[in-house]
């Protein structure tokens, strides 16, 4: 291989322009850890990749001699013009130099490098948008971008001039026609691939940000569907002088037209960056020209691409290996005056005077505002979405048809002593056990919300009262129709202040359920074990409440003492049972005993509930542990945030020359 000294020196065509809106980054995806889709990131992933390496969590960490030299940099003119060169007002900068991502290794407990000492910058037009299109496919697509915009613009703004702003964005992504349109999803036929991620960008630009992350705006969509998201992206770029930087997956010849920037990674090093119609006459210089008749991008891809090491064609038919291509690309590109001159824009961009640091993004609607509208959002949600709670309801009718006939009028005999405490505990237990049925639903809301929080729209304690107001009413839906169907088949006692307790109760159990659920969808995210880990506490929780076992003969170390007094189950059903059976009286068929006995006896002695306290405690203590475990979601959900570096730091290993990233919020 011949050195850096001994290549010759490629100098781009005077005519072409190095650097001009907006930037491409074209990301080689077929290597894994050593490929990313974003720059100064916690983690990285890609799921393309073929990799059998898992990579889990990136970490970037400064070396000493760098710490305060280099650092990524997002900055404006404040005066209102660019910081370097010409362009548009109010313009946005970013710039990375000498930056280095490395990545641990979980086998071979080594370190990996996924961005390998890269330098680059952005400039005004040329906010973060994810791969996936998490919506709620339920709303229509006026309702999603009315919704955002609620939640994201300032309270200064009236709603007029909210809804017309979401409808300007909405006609900016020529989804116009499709308005009323419900984005739709695995139930129902809605909007196309290109149409959900059009309405993903609606949302995400609401703020009019001039910085904006696309993460594979064009993955999943055909050649298209893929023009028309581009075209769109870069007419609006061009239009308000935004900033974006984008990632592509196989772009089509038509959407690579569109560019005018490339930036080309293999093995986390540059192998080339700067204009997208110079990177021909790049690889042409280094004797791998772009066939006729070939996309370029697939050449490209295809030069650089390491997981298949064959043989690469050069001018005057000779062949090399895709490594030694590679490396001769990168030191060619290093030794380029086209390198030289991106090294001095970025120290000029960085030198400006009256540089001013970009703040996070943060939704400036205020919190009541954020409340109410997640309220309203969600309620809407539920009343369309059949899985939340239409389809519990008809199975809770069902299950309570069933309990009202097999244990129909069971009067006041001594046997139905034991009949009316099993239909309680099965009310209590098993129509509380299918809370599980709509966590699904649930789950694909905690997507939602898990990409609205972290692009700044909204907090976790808006979404846990938005959450709590909205499914309130469909809880009590749920319990009063189908409790009345048993309350009143099994014959339980048939005064209004009874059934009142019963029917509060019941809708205690099923909120703290439903509230045990949030945490669980917390932690385990994915629906399918979600449910099976939801399923197992809430059997430990039915087996230890008292019923199956008397409280006596629990063994004490664990089952008795804590768990007996942590199960909710516990308190349901003493709840219900002391609702039941006090003021009752049955005949007693015990021989030698007294010939009735009272309820306070059966409670006592039959079901060793405790006496000492009312019923209305038990509702108390349900709706207490409900709230308690919404408190602990929103801390679960902070404490995960705060562990995210920590956890970072321990899979990975810094490098030595890793660059320090700054974030521009805490400058």
């Amino acid at each position: 291989m011949d050195s850096i000294d001994n290549l010759p020196r490629w100098a781009p065509s005077p005519t072409r322009t190095i650097l001009s809106s907006p930037i491409w980054t074209e990301i080689d995806h077929g290597h894994g850890p050593e490929t990313s889709e974003s720059l100064g990131s916690e983690s990285f992933e890609d799921a393309d990749s073929q990799s059998s390496m898992e990579v889990e969590t990136a970490h970037i960490e400064p070396s000493p001699q760098q710490l305060n030299r280099e650092k990524l940099v997002l900055s404006f003119d404040e005066n209102g013009g660019r910081c370097g060169g010409g362009g548009g007002a109010d313009g946005i900068f970013l710039t990375w130099k000498d930056l280095w991502v490395t990545v641990g290794d979980k086998k071979g407990g080594g370190c990996r490098g996924i961005l390998q000492g890269l330098t680059g910058y952005v400039e005004p037009g040329e906010a973060y948008v994810t791969q996936d299109d998490t919506l709620m496919t339920t709303l229509t697509v006026k309702e999603a971008v009315y919704y955002s915009a609620q939640l994201q613009l300032p309270d200064s703004l009236s709603i007029s001039e909210k809804k017309e702003r979401a409808e300007a964005t909405i006609r900016d992504m020529g989804l116009q026609e499709s308005m009323n349109t419900r984005i739709g999803g695995w139930s129902s036929k809605g909007l196309s691939g290109g149409q959900k991620r059009r309405v993903s960008i609606c949302i995400e630009i609401l703020t009019r940000p001039k910085l904006l992350f696309l993460d594979e705006p064009t993955s999943g969509l055909d050649s298209a569907a893929s023009y028309h998201v581009m075209y769109r992206i870069i007419k609006l770029a061009q239009q308000d002088q935004r900033s974006v930087i984008a990632s592509i997956h196989q772009p089509s010849s038509e959407v690579f037209e569109l560019f005018h920037n490339l930036c080309l990674l293999s093995s986390g090093q540059t192998v080339y960056f700067g204009s997208a119609s110079a990177a021909n006459e790049f690889f042409t210089f280094n004797d791998y020209p772009c066939p006729q008749m070939r996309n370029p991008s697939d050449h490209y891809l295809r030069t650089i691409n390491k997981d298949f090491d064959v043989d690469i064609e050069q001018g005057l038919g000779k062949t090399m290996s895709t490594k030694e291509a590679i490396n001769t690309l990168v030191k060619s590109y290093k030794s380029s005056t086209a390198y030289q001159q991106v090294q001095k824009s970025v120290e000029e961009i960085c030198q400006q005077s009256g540089r001013t640091v970009l703040e996070k993004k943060g939704s400036q609607a205020g919190f009541i505002t954020q409340c109410h509208v997640l309220t309203r959002r969600s309620f809407v949600n539920m009343y369309r979405d059949l899985g939340y709670y239409w389809l519990r309801l008809a199975i809770y009718i069902a299950l309570c048809l069933c309990v009202g006939t097999i244990f129909y009028d069971i009067r006041f005999s001594y046997g139905s002593i034991q009949a009316r405490g099993s239909a309680l505990m099965f009310v209590a237990s098993l129509l509380t056990f299918m809370a599980i049925g709509g966590f699904p639903s649930f789950v694909e809301d905690m997507k939602i919300f898990t990409r609205e929080r972290l692009n700044g729209h909204y907090g976790v304690g808006a979404f846990v009262v938005g959450n709590t107001f909205s499914s309130l009413p469909y809880l009590i839906l749920i319990s009063v129709i189908p409790g009345a169907i048993a309350y009143y088949l099994v014959g339980f006692q048939k005064s209004i202040d009874h059934f009142a307790y019963f029917a509060i109760l019941l809708v205690a159990c099923m909120m703290l359920v439903e509230s045990l659920m949030m945490i669980v969808a917390s932690v385990v995210p994915d629906f399918l074990m979600g449910i099976i880990t939801g399923a197992g506490i809430q059997g430990v929780m039915m087996l230890d409440g008292g019923f199956f076992r008397l409280p006596s003969d629990l063994p004490k170390p664990f089952w008795r003492y804590p768990m007996f007094y942590i199960s909710f189950t516990k308190y349901a059903i003493q709840g219900f049972y002391k609702n039941e059976f006090e003021g009752l009286t049955f005949p007693n068929d015990k021989v030698g005993g007294p010939p009735t006995i009272t309820g306070d006896e059966i409670l006592r002695n039959a079901w060793e509930v405790e006496m000492g306290y009312s019923k209305w405690v038990d509702v108390v203590i349900l709706l207490g542990m409900a709230i308690l475990y919404r408190l602990m979601f929103l801390g679960i959900i902070k404490v995960v945030e705060k562990c995210k570096p920590m956890l970072s730091s321990l899979m990975a290993t810094p490098s030595k020359q890793s660059t320090h990233v700054e974030d521009p919020s805490s400058t």
